[in-house]
């Protein structure tokens, strides 16, 4: 697996689907605020979320509309308006994939403020990782995985979030699950690792 669960840059700018994978489990928010992660969107991402209207809509939109407009009032998650220079270039490169502004936005915003651009979409990531720096770009599983890896969600808190989240008929449960494989994984080897050097350490100290 590509995605490396220890590691997780806390300053992100959330396209539309991550926005609402994100709000689909209240747990999850919870833990990635109380490990100091911002997230923020750009105006067209909010006008898509709230606004813009959509070919099939579900009514569990409706309270994910409800939470996102509760996290804009409360200054939790900020929208930030672009200029049209800001999308210039990545507007050049948006005949390689069909985007939406939400998301060229995003990148575009990202990249003008050094921050992650945080997505769930195949093709916006892509499209993201050959625009952007590398490792700069994030997804809500990837999230998921690190928050487990550092113990602030535990494992009763996996099958909650999980719940939460297909609650809002997300898709995300396989990249959830495959996640928390990878991040228990990872900081088994972490622990293993530590208690080497730790042993090495106390060799040293007795000689």
């Amino acid at each position: 697996m590509g995605i490396e669960p220890s590691q997780f840059h806390p300053l992100n700018v959330a396209d539309t689907c991550a926005l609402w994978n994100l709000l689909s489990s209240r747990r999850m928010c919870s833990a990635a605020r109380d490990a100091n992660c911002s997230f923020c969107c750009t105006t067209f991402v909010a006008y898509e979320c709230l606004h813009k209207r959509r070919a099939s809509e579900v009514s569990e939109e409706d309270v994910l509309k409800t939470r996102l407009k509760r996290e804009i009032e409360s200054s939790r998650i900020v929208s930030y308006s672009l200029d049209v220079a800001d999308l210039q270039d990545v507007t050049v490169l948006e005949s390689r994939r069909k985007l939406s502004k939400g998301e060229l936005s995003s990148i575009a915003f990202a990249n003008k403020t050094r921050q992650v651009f945080l997505t769930d979409d195949q093709k916006a990531r892509k499209l993201a990782e050959s625009f952007l720096t590398s490792k700069m770009t994030q997804t809500t599983p990837h999230l998921f995985g690190w928050l487990i890896f550092t113990w602030r969600l535990s494992d009763a808190d996996k099958d909650h979030v999980i719940e939460e989240h297909e609650q809002f008929i997300r898709p995300l449960r396989p990249y959830f699950e495959e996640m928390y494989l990878e991040a228990l994984r990872c900081r088994s080897l972490a622990q293993m690792a530590s208690g080497n050097e730790q042993r090495e350490l106390s060799k040293s100290d007795t000689q």
